[in-house]
């Protein structure tokens, strides 16, 4: 698939959303081990990683992100993952599914190295 149609937001503009009291859900698609290196703390935080994802299809999906109308941001580490999953998540009906551009790692360089690096 390509990722070049799938909508995306900025590490900045998701740092905007967090500072914000919209509902959203923030779907982070990377494996557990990576969550231990780093991670963004907010209570609209969905994880799912990918592998389950995969094997399980959308009835992976946490409760919050079930709804195609439930706006959601996509995070991985570097944004190839995040942007696969928007898409997929685009072709099935979900019309307000963005991918972080540059991932967490873009957003700790950028925003907050406190979430930690890998």
């Amino acid at each position: 698939m390509s990722t070049d149609t799938v909508p995306s937001i900025t590490v900045e503009e998701l740092a905007q959303k967090l500072r914000s009291l919209d509902q959203f859900v923030l779907l982070d698609v990377r494996e557990t081990w990576e969550l231990d290196l780093a991670r963004l703390a907010d209570i609209r935080l969905e994880v799912l990683p990918l592998s389950r994802l995969a094997h399980e299809g959308l009835d992976a999906l946490p409760p919050a992100a079930k709804s195609p109308a439930t706006e959601m941001y996509v995070l991985c580490h570097q944004g190839v993952r995040s942007a696969q999953i928007a898409g997929w998540l685009k072709s099935r009906g979900w019309n307000r599914v963005f991918s972080v551009a540059g991932g967490i790692d873009e957003y700790a360089r950028k925003i907050d190295r406190s979430v930690g690096m890998y």
